[in-house]
């Protein structure tokens, strides 16, 4: 359920986009369809994740200048900006906490070496910067109905496809852990 939720605003978007051609008018829905998933996420969880805070922001600011000055360029910059934040935020994780941003969001779930923590966190770091670069090598090269099916389906790809390599990747490192009833309870 809060997968389909945080891919609904770009699914709408896409939507809007194709049935009417007109990015602008896909921005402007964008927005308050973004404001509504983050409204939801604090409803029903009573907190919203940092990435969709950012991204809102993003959108707010680049989105509102795409509807003012009617111009496709600023909402096509947002997914480089929002991959080249992400992308700083693996990079610095360390220097606050020593522990990388990747650790920090798995380690409840998976533990693994100190030295496979570190590669993942840079591979992440590196996949959002590539993702960044890629992002504006389409709306840069191709047309704009392009940039759009790139954006949905082609980062959406690019992401699910890196996602189940690190989990390959991280399976091969996983340090096992023993069973909750076979630990020494008396020491």
């Amino acid at each position: 359920m809060k997968l389909l939720l945080d891919f609904l605003p770009i699914a709408i978007f896409f939507a809007v986009y194709h049935l009417s051609g007109d990015i602008v008018l896909a921005t402007l829905v964008l927005i308050p369809a973004t404001l509504a998933q983050v409204g939801f996420l604090w409803w029903r969880y009573r907190r919203v994740e940092k990435m969709h805070l950012i991204t809102l922001a993003l959108l707010v600011v680049m989105g509102g200048a795409t509807v003012l000055f009617h111009d496709a360029t600023f909402i096509q910059w947002k997914p480089t900006v929002v991959n080249a934040l992400f992308a700083v935020a693996f990079l610095v994780s360390p220097l606050f906490g020593g522990k990388t941003l990747i650790q920090r969001m798995m380690e409840r779930a998976v533990t693994l070496p100190a030295a496979i923590w570190r590669r993942l966190n840079t591979a992440w770091a590196i996949f959002f910067l590539a993702m960044a670069a890629l992002n504006v090598y389409v709306f840069k090269t191709f047309d704009e109905a392009t940039w759009v099916n790139f954006k949905l389906f082609g980062m959406l790809g690019l992401t699910l496809v890196f996602i189940l390599a690190q989990g390959v990747y991280m399976s091969r490192h996983m340090v096992a852990q023993p069973a909750p009833d076979t630990v020494d309870k008396n020491p």
